[in-house]
């Protein structure tokens, strides 16, 4: 998903996978110090895998990047990057039928993989925002992606009526943190644009780790931008004690969990781009794989956003991290199909899009070499790729016929998700005119006001039943479509695995819409046409369908 988007990211087979890869490393015995030259660093590390081979971890998460084809004559996106495809296939191995938590979007779907488990037990089934209900029973915008100790962010008020964290397990404490494994077991672990391991806004996560007065805090109010690409979506967890994250020479700061089990106090991080550039770039400012100053469209040196985080930009903060002692790391990489930062959408072989993934496939090979010349390769590291859920193509058939987009470039006359009011709908089809809010989605979540009961037989019930009869006229096809595939009301998204700690979070109910539609609560009416196509967003998820909610997983490591 374009991470501009993040306001408005496994069953079981996945999350046993990923459980696996953290046994394979973590059994703490001891394990001898790094042999290469250029990476070493953190001698302390041990991660005890079964021959005691393994030194570095590297974990890379992308944003809708796809194993499988979404036009069976257009290359894949792995097949249109044999860099990464060939490494997988001839190293290791590759799965290519691990599937998504529902809702399948970014925040919740990368969470599951880093956590091991569903929302309910990690705080955010619902993504990239959501809503909580006030103590009146009107709803609130939340923000699924905040700092790991931050409470709930709502960018709406300075006063929300829940201050609940914001990684919440199920008996309502802050979520264990994935990297503490790691770093108990005296290894540094970076997070690069990994989500709610670094900050995520500039808004509340500032405060949550700087404080509300500090340097950070008046830079913020000074300096948005500088700040931003200061601050936020870079850090590093030391070890106890490591000097990486000296409060004293390097503006570490208190790495506070507060409900970590076990306790976990004397760790400290380093938070944001400003911090960890001296660290992992000594003699400069870092530069991406391509030899570029890593900065954000406005220029401003640092972190460049979410949606700035290619390939190249992204691999080249864990080579740097990697040689330079920090031994674990997490990354994001953007997707390939929307052109950054602003968009719009690329369907399957369009040039665009093409050209995306043959730099992503450049940046792979770089990247490897890179490690290589490290002496970080197969023999001593584990690599885990994956992503973290498919996508639903909305639009139209490409031109020419049979086009490949490698040798012949395709392109599209019809291209987008079909926008559809849902109040709208229900007013002119339904005569339904009960207020709500909806976390807009192909599987909005919906909030009635009043917040009712599931089984009000007044309010709720006739809701639900008129939302199951919803139909729109398709603008691609001119046929009627309806609206509905599945409706969950809380007894269900409970067997989802959608219902936290916090009650004031669970929706009245959630509709699994056709994967063509992205729906939101407008206006009761359609004095505006209620359907229309959108051309900036065209790669529908969130909703039940195998495009969607198919996805993969590669390990390249010793003994795979």
């Amino acid at each position: 998903m374009n991470r501009t988007k993040r306001l408005w990211r496994y069953p079981i087979t996945r999350l046993i996978t990923m459980a696996a890869v953290l046994v394979m490393l973590l059994g703490f015995a001891g394990y001898t110090s790094r042999t290469t030259t250029h990476a070493a660093g953190n001698n302390a590390c041990q991660l005890d895998s079964a021959q005691g081979n393994i030194k570095h971890v590297i974990y890379v998460q992308f944003d809708n990047v796809h194993f499988t084809r979404d036009n069976p004559h257009v290359p894949s996106d792995l097949e249109q990057m044999p860099n990464l495809l060939n490494f997988m296939t001839n190293n290791g191995v590759l799965l290519s039928n691990h599937h998504t938590p529902l809702i399948a979007h970014t925040a919740t779907d990368i969470l599951t993989s880093l956590t091991g488990v569903y929302g309910d037990r990690h705080g955010v089934p619902i993504s990239n925002s959501f809503r909580y209900f006030n103590p009146d029973g009107t709803s609130n915008l939340g923000v699924s992606f905040a700092y790991w100790t931050a409470p709930l962010f709502d960018p709406t008020t300075a006063t929300p009526t829940d201050t609940k964290f914001n990684m919440l397990t199920a008996s309502g404490q802050n979520a264990p943190a994935p990297w503490v494994p790691y770093t108990r077991a005296g290894c540094n672990v970076g997070s690069v644009a990994t989500a709610n391991t670094i900050l995520e806004n500039t808004a509340i996560d500032i405060s949550t780790v700087f404080g509300p007065g500090s340097d950070q805090a008046l830079e913020v109010k000074n300096n948005p931008g500088q700040a931003f690409a200061d601050f936020v979506g870079i850090g590093i967890h030391c070890a106890q004690n490591n000097p990486t994250c000296s409060p004293s020479t390097n503006t570490g700061k208190s790495d506070l969990l507060p409900d970590e089990p076990g306790g976990y106090t004397g760790f400290n991080g380093l938070f944001g781009h400003k911090y960890v550039a001296p660290i992992i770039s000594p003699n400069g400012p870092l530069k991406d794989l391509n030899g570029n100053v890593i900065q954000d469209p406005q220029g401003h040196i640092g972190f460049p956003g979410f949606d700035g985080m290619s390939a190249a930009v992204s691999l080249s903060y864990v080579a740097a991290m990697q040689e330079h002692g920090v031994p674990v790391t997490y990354s994001y990489i953007s997707d390939a199909h929307d052109a950054h930062p602003s968009g719009p959408a690329y369907g399957p072989g369009q040039a665009g899009y093409v050209q995306a993934l043959k730099s992503y496939d450049n940046a792979f090979g770089s990247f490897f070499k890179r490690l290589q010349s490290d002496g970080i390769n197969k023999s001593n590291s584990l690599f885990v790729f994956t992503a973290d859920e498919g996508d639903h193509f909305v639009g139209g058939q490409p031109s020419p016929a049979g086009c490949n987009g490698v040798t012949t470039p395709c392109t599209y006359s019809q291209i987008g998700e079909l926008n559809a009011n849902m109040a709208g709908l229900l007013a002119t089809e339904q005569g339904v005119t009960t207020p709500f809010k909806a976390h807009s989605d192909s599987a909005p979540n919906v909030y009635i006001t009043g917040n009712p009961a599931r089984d009000n037989q007044t309010i709720t019930r006739p809701f639900e039943r008129a939302v199951g009869k919803l139909t729109a006229v398709n603008p691609m096809t001119g046929k009627t479509d309806t609206l509905t595939k599945y409706l969950a009301d809380p007894v269900e998204m409970k067997l989802l695995h959608m219902i936290t700690a916090d009650p004031a979070r669970t929706p009245t109910l959630t509709m699994f819409a056709d994967p063509n539609y992205f729906l939101f609560a407008g206006a009761p009416n359609c004095s505006t046409p209620c359907v229309t196509q959108q051309a900036g967003f065209a790669w529908n998820h969130g909703d039940v369908s195998p495009d969607i909610n198919t996805t993969w997983l590669g390990i390249v490591g010793p003994g795979i």
